[in-house]
């Protein structure tokens, strides 16, 4: 990946942020492209992930931190929720030795990169899908959808087989770098 992973992740949330804060008092219960999240899950869910990066770039087990985060992240400001939580995140992913510390995930340990590689691409695609509920303008910024889809190409077949993502979605083959990463996800875009 040409781009600084912890930049990319950076932008990601910024981008997802950016819609955190236009949705509307009565968007938080719409559907979402993701099965069974509404807008308020699906924030809640990038927050959740936030929550725990400082967590895990630190260093601490799955177990340590426990249910710690679980449940309703969100309270009465999901908006607060969401730029407190990325900030956080943020400034775990720019701290010293992020990149090369070891991580320990539920299912086994990774490199820090790799890590905020993983999270980079979440926020990537779920800006997608919070756009798509909220009826925004869901085009991505391009070099992130490349260098998403630069890694994901090597990931695809071991998300899929995890079950986190549906099946690939066909696409004409004129279809524009971000149709092409939002299908290799699951996604039907267009």
């Amino acid at each position: 990946m040409t781009i600084d992973i912890r930049d990319a992740y950076r932008r990601a949330l910024d981008a997802f942020g950016r819609r955190v804060h236009l949705v509307r008092a009565d968007q938080w219960g719409l559907v979402t492209p993701c099965v069974d999240w509404d807008v308020r899950a699906l924030v809640n869910h990038l927050v959740n992930e936030s929550l725990w990066a400082p967590e895990l770039l630190a260093g601490r087990t799955v177990a340590e931190v426990g249910d710690a985060f679980d449940g309703d992240l969100l309270g009465d400001d999901p908006i607060k929720a969401f730029d407190t939580a990325a900030h956080e995140a943020v400034q775990a992913a720019f701290a010293e030795g992020a990149l090369t510390r070891t991580v320990h995930l539920s299912f086994g340990d990774v490199p820090g990169e790799e890590y905020l590689t993983e999270l980079f691409a979440d926020a990537l695609i779920h800006t997608w899908d919070l756009s798509q509920a909220i009826g925004v303008v869901d085009r991505l910024d391009p070099e992130l959808v490349d260098a998403c889809a630069s890694w994901f190409a090597g990931a695809e077949e071991s998300y899929r087989q995890s079950g986190v993502i549906g099946e690939h979605a066909d696409v004409p083959a004129e279809a524009d770098a971000q149709t092409r990463l939002l299908a290799a996800w699951g996604r039907r875009s267009g």
